[in-house]
């Protein structure tokens, strides 16, 4: 590739952006009364926010409506054909409809308009076009007019499907918001994902509770290195008559080998131990955990209850699984 070809692509690729940054920035300005009223409308609805539109803005509408759905507001995605052959009993009276079309002239998206009319929905539309067909049926219309796509020939939605999504992402975090929809609520949403983990699951469900490499405070150091490979933790507890009296990590042995030299062989665990090990409850969640690792600047934790008898150990590795 020459020089002279790289710039002209990197050029064409600034320019797109550069045109859709500035549909987004006129679209910032613009926002008024009608987008509040959207969001009320939404807020106060006892039934489900449906969203429509067919081609690129129906891709858009697909993608609006999950991220609805998954931050607080009930939504699901209606294809507008399949509505209009039968799909429209989806469609409940305490609903909200939002119908997107750019040029508010779909014909698809405007034949299921009398019936949304007459099922006494409120119709939001989202188009390019405030004199448009759709726009003028609307309850509230919500304008995403931009002056030029980034496309070159000035066909392709472009501009038009970002300021689009922008929009449905306003009316979500608005809602949100609104909502007091929190982390803990996005979590019970996305229980397969790591921050639904971290938030939902205690530190109990996710800690080892067997096999733990326990020994005693005057234990020597070869004995020391045996328990702390055979256990696969990286650490041993030491533990007196049920008592925790420290811990001993893998870096502990190795500082005290440095230290210590031809020396090392005679100490005892309770020489090189952390006295005082951070520890945390059962049933804390997993955030927490990994909060207080972050906080202290270690890797692992004790598990303890009420009566600080051992538990457990919780792992950073045992969090991000």
């Amino acid at each position: 590739m020459t020089e002279l070809l790289k710039e002209h692509i990197l050029e064409l690729a600034r320019r797109a952006i550069r045109t859709e940054r500035e549909s987004l920035a006129n679209l910032e300005q613009s926002l008024g009364d009608s987008f509040a009223e959207a969001v009320q409308r939404i807020l106060s609805s006892e039934g489900k926010c449906i969203v429509t539109g067919m081609g690129k803005s129906g891709l858009v509408g697909r993608k609006i409506a999950a991220t609805l759905a998954s931050t607080g507001t009930p939504s699901f995605f209606l294809h507008p054909g399949e509505a209009f052959h039968g799909d429209l009993g989806m469609i409940s009276k305490e609903d909200v409809v939002l119908a997107l079309s750019y040029s508010g002239e779909t014909d698809e998206v405007l034949k299921i308009v009398p019936f949304i009319q007459a099922n006494g929905n409120t119709l939001i539309a989202m188009t390019g076009n405030e004199d448009s067909t759709l726009a003028r049926h609307a309850d509230i219309h919500l304008n995403v007019h931009v002056e030029s796509e980034a496309c070159i020939l000035q066909l392709a939605p472009t501009s038009s499907t970002t300021a689009q999504l922008a929009m449905g992402d306003a009316l979500a975090v608005a809602l949100m918001e609104l909502r007091g929809f929190s982390s803990v609520d996005f979590a019970r949403l996305h229980p397969g994902g790591s921050l639904g983990r971290r938030l939902l699951m205690t530190v109990g469900q996710a800690m080892r509770d067997h096999d733990l490499p326990i020994v005693t405070p005057d234990c020597s150091a070869v004995e020391m290195i045996h328990a702390i490979s055979k256990g696969g933790l990286g650490l041993i507890v030491l533990m007196d008559a049920g008592t925790i009296r420290g811990i001993v990590t893998d870096g502990d042995v190795r500082r005290a080998m440095e230290r210590l030299k031809e020396q090392f062989f005679s100490i005892r665990a309770m020489d090189i131990a952390t006295t005082h090990p951070k520890t945390i409850r059962p049933e804390a969640k997993l955030i927490e955990a990994e909060r207080q690792m972050a906080r202290h600047k270690v890797t692992s934790l004790l598990v303890v209850d009420e009566a600080e008898s051992l538990q457990g150990v919780i792992q950073i590795y045992d969090i991000k699984l």
